[in-house]
């Protein structure tokens, strides 16, 4: 071999370890955390707050108790959502069991299950080996891929090649490349970074809602969270007419080919989004109908704030009307001290005898 192509072996031999007759250069299983590390924080942050608020919750007496844990456990797990969607990886997914080759350029072949998940930020790669133990070697891969700001998906990909990933986790990461003639990486990485931005619009309407609901606005709390079912919607209305741009690129991994569909995200987003939606209905027809019961569900006092109303003939739910005097609380006699009422009664004569004088001259 000349000297010059051993001393390229020497400086890229991980380059080298993904063409040659030996088994991957890859040793062994990335030890990898059975959850998401990102939602394991997201979860453990929105659980954290739901065991603060049990804790409370027996110093709240009467059914008070049943609506504030009721209203509690919904706008944690909206928040939720929101937020763990956003990084998950299961928004476009896949799996398929067949028999490939281990390796490119190589004979050998095992069985394994292929799994592709696709997210607003990257893509997820499995493979696990059926058994797991074959060519005396434990295959499991878990590969992210991510195109996030300021990550560059050639690159990770470039890296993958160094490292010497087997050949179907190689051939799916490649098919989402910038250069390749699918096109698939184009189209999600639109569909991610413009979904991501709606979903973080209604993260804050939820943080919105959720303070105009602890205040005597309650409507305009149903409101923002009307908007933050919206805005759920959009975000799935963007990402599946995004995703839809270009035809499907068929995704062959040995005598079987990978077909991708709507994951277990997508469908959360769709569900949240629309009780989202029917809670925001629902608070702007109680507010109309019943506005004592929709002040005791979050329990206001009804006379709590008897200055401000909403009437339908000034503008509908958005237009405040003033409480005319007829229908203010009628003002309540406090007794006075007798040292108060000779005070007063004392008072009342120096005003009236000057003008008792005056009508004399």
């Amino acid at each position: 071999m000349p000297e010059g192509h051993c001393q390229l072996c020497k400086r890229v031999p991980t380059k080298m370890a993904a063409l040659g007759d030996t088994l991957p250069f890859y040793a062994g299983p990335k030890p990898t955390f059975p959850v998401d590390t990102t939602l394991a924080i997201i979860i453990s942050i929105f659980l954290t707050a739901l065991v603060t608020f049990i804790i409370i919750l027996p110093g709240i007496r009467g059914k008070m108790r049943l609506f504030w844990l009721l209203r509690v456990v919904t706008s944690l797990f909206i928040g939720a959502v929101i937020l763990a969607v956003n990084f998950c990886s299961e928004w476009s997914v896949g799996q398929v069991s067949t028999n490939m080759t281990y390796k490119a350029f190589s004979s050998k072949r095992i069985s394994a299950d292929v799994g592709l998940q696709v997210g607003l930020g990257g893509v997820n790669i499995t493979l696990i080996g059926t058994p797991v133990r074959q060519l005396n070697e434990t295959i499991y891969y878990n590969e992210a891929f991510t195109w996030r700001l300021g990550q560059s998906y050639a690159e990770e990909y470039a890296k993958a090649l160094e490292k010497g990933l087997p050949d179907p986790v190689l051939y799916l990461a490649e098919k989402f490349t910038p250069d390749s003639p699918c096109g698939l990486h184009g189209q999600y990485r639109l569909a991610g970074h413009y979904t991501s931005a709606i979903l973080w619009v209604a993260f804050i309407c939820w943080l919105l809602a959720n303070v105009m609901l602890s205040m005597p606005v309650l409507v305009y709390g149903g409101h923002m969270l009307l908007a933050t079912g919206l805005f759920q919607l959009l975000a799935l209305f963007f990402f599946s007419m995004a995703t839809s741009l270009t035809p499907p690129c068929p995704l062959h991994l040995g005598t079987e080919t990978l077909h991708t569909h709507c994951g277990p995200a997508f469908w959360v987003t769709l569900a949240t989004g629309l009780m989202c939606v029917l809670l925001g209905l629902a608070m702007a027809v109680a507010h109309r109908t019943q506005p004592h019961r929709l002040k005791a569900f979050f329990n206001q006092s009804v006379g709590e704030h008897p200055v401000m109303e909403w009437s339908p003939e000034e503008g509908g739910l958005l237009s405040p009307r003033y409480r005319p005097k007829a229908e203010s609380p009628e003002p309540q006699d406090i007794p006075l001290s007798e040292a108060a009422s000779e005070a007063a009664s004392e008072a009342c004569c120096k005003e009236e005898c000057p003008k008792e004088a005056d009508h004399a001259l």
